[in-house]
């Protein structure tokens, strides 16, 4: 990887100012374009063959599901083939290889599928969904095919959210892409504002809480109940650190420069009182995605209750695969798809019961259910964060059977990790309560002083050698 993550951060607000220098709206698009495929080749410089073959699949599948009308659903399933079957290569045929050959020892046939040692490509399945997105929309009439290749491709490769999200619609970025853009200094303010939440989220809580977290589950086996249990808890936050950290630096990017990106999360895991909402607040672009393309053509018209469990249950069980080439992804995913079907079921009898109480409204209830659904998130997420599915049952295991003592480890990176758990606690307190009622009148003065002060944050609790971002993988 040619970017370091201090370069890596330093990209956008660079290309920010950059793209206003250039006038023309053609050039400045070019501009775009370039600069989202040099940041991509930093990667891997012959990744970006894989990318533009993906654009120019679907960019062509769309022409002709919009020219020649008999046969657009030939086109459509094309494009989809062909990009699952680039996404199948380089993702996921290594580890069917791997499990094909493992049933095959177990039923006595001595069989050995070769294996490519390929790396993955950054963002591959964020950029595959995004185009495949695109050609649903034409097939559908949802949206006006794009004639122009360079604006198409502008459009799957919009470097801000390339490669971890938000998987963005055509209906929503590709559209902006004829508007030049002109600069505005409250879009400008809000957006640094988020990049620098971004930052903070990545910097201070993902990776101050990585130190303590890898710790314990790359040594999983050295550890008590006690210690997998809170590095679970802190689990939870550095996967939305790292994340959603991401999704606010490209959204923030985007605001300074002009463009509207989907919001991608809503403050999931302190105020979610169920996992419908927790799946409302949490990754919005990509679970939307799947409730658009996968789970309602499922549906149907169909009214019967346990066709929408099914329908739940298998987009959720797909969502896994998406994530990785491990079982232990579709297993996080399906216990979500299980929670989902038990919410279903329960649904209508937890609404008479809240209602006979007079419930909803009390805090003690709300924040019973929000403690309730966290515990849930976290229990799944030890799947996600193993590096195997024995070592997640080994922890499940030790939870439940052997508490013992809490290892700390490095009490700093803790107590600082803790820290900026709180803090963030205060921060999304303050936005899901409204507390603070930003106006045109202390707008300025808002934005500056929880600037200074995210930035003071920043450089005091930062750990600014930390890794990649956890959803580059994907």
């Amino acid at each position: 990887m040619l970017f370091n993550s201090l370069e890596f951060l330093l990209f956008f607000p660079i290309v920010c100012i950059v793209y206003y220098a250039i006038p023309s709206l053609k050039w400045r698009n070019m501009f775009l374009l370039v600069a989202s495929y040099y940041f991509y080749m930093n990667w891997e410089p012959v990744y970006a063959l894989l990318l533009l073959t993906s654009t120019l699949v679907t960019y062509f599948a769309a022409l002709g599901i919009d020219k020649i009308k008999t046969y657009k659903k030939t086109f459509l399933i094309s494009s989809l083939i062909i990009n699952l079957a680039i996404l199948f290569f380089f993702k996921y045929f290594n580890w069917a290889a791997e499990n094909v050959t493992q049933i095959m020892s177990w039923m006595g046939i001595a069989i050995r599928i070769p294996e490519f040692k390929v790396l993955l490509p950054v963002g591959i399945s964020f950029y595959i969904f995004q185009a495949l997105g695109y050609s649903i929309d034409v097939y559908r009439g949802d949206v006006k095919v794009e004639k122009n290749f360079f604006r198409y491709a502008l459009f799957v490769s919009f470097f801000p959210q390339l490669v971890a999200g938000p998987v963005e619609r055509s209906t929503n970025l590709l559209q902006q892409f004829y508007e030049k853009k002109k600069f505005i200094a409250e879009n400008a303010i809000s957006g640094i504002q988020l990049m620098l939440w971004g930052y903070f989220l990545k910097l201070v809580v993902a990776d101050r809480l990585a130190l303590y977290v890898n710790a314990v589950y790359n040594n999983i086996e050295h550890h008590t109940g006690s210690t997998i249990t809170l590095a679970s808890v802190l689990f939870c936050f550095q996967l939305y650190g790292d994340f959603a950290g991401y999704s606010y630096i490209a959204i923030g990017c985007s605001k300074i420069m002009g463009f509207k990106l989907m919001d991608n999360f809503r403050r999931p895991y302190f105020f979610s009182t169920s996992i419908q909402e927790y799946w409302k607040r949490n990754h919005i672009s990509l679970t939307s995605w799947f409730m658009d393309y996968i789970y309602y053509p499922l549906v149907g018209s169909s009214t019967k209750l346990w066709w929408w469990c099914c329908a739940i249950f298998l987009t959720f069980f797909i969502s896994g695969f998406w994530h990785g080439a491990a079982w232990t992804y579709v297993i996080c995913f399906s216990i979500h798809g299980f929670y989902l079907v038990v919410c279903s079921l329960k649904e209508k009898k937890q609404r008479k019961f809240e209602k006979k109480y007079n419930l909803k409204k009390r805090e003690w209830w709300i924040w019973l259910n929000r403690s309730a659904t966290f515990v849930l998130v976290a229990f799944s997420l030890i799947f996600f964060r193993a590096n195997s599915t024995g070592d997640a049952f080994y922890g499940i295991s030790q939870i439940f059977s052997n508490q013992g003592d809490v290892n700390l480890l490095d009490k700093f990176h803790l107590f600082y990790g803790i820290v900026a758990v709180f803090i963030l606690f205060i921060g999304e307190y303050i936005v899901e309560y409204q507390k603070v009622k930003v106006t045109e009148k202390n707008m300025l003065k808002v934005y500056a002083l929880s600037s200074c002060v995210i930035l003071a944050l920043i450089l005091s609790l930062g750990v600014f050698d930390g890794g990649q971002f956890i959803y580059f993988q994907f």
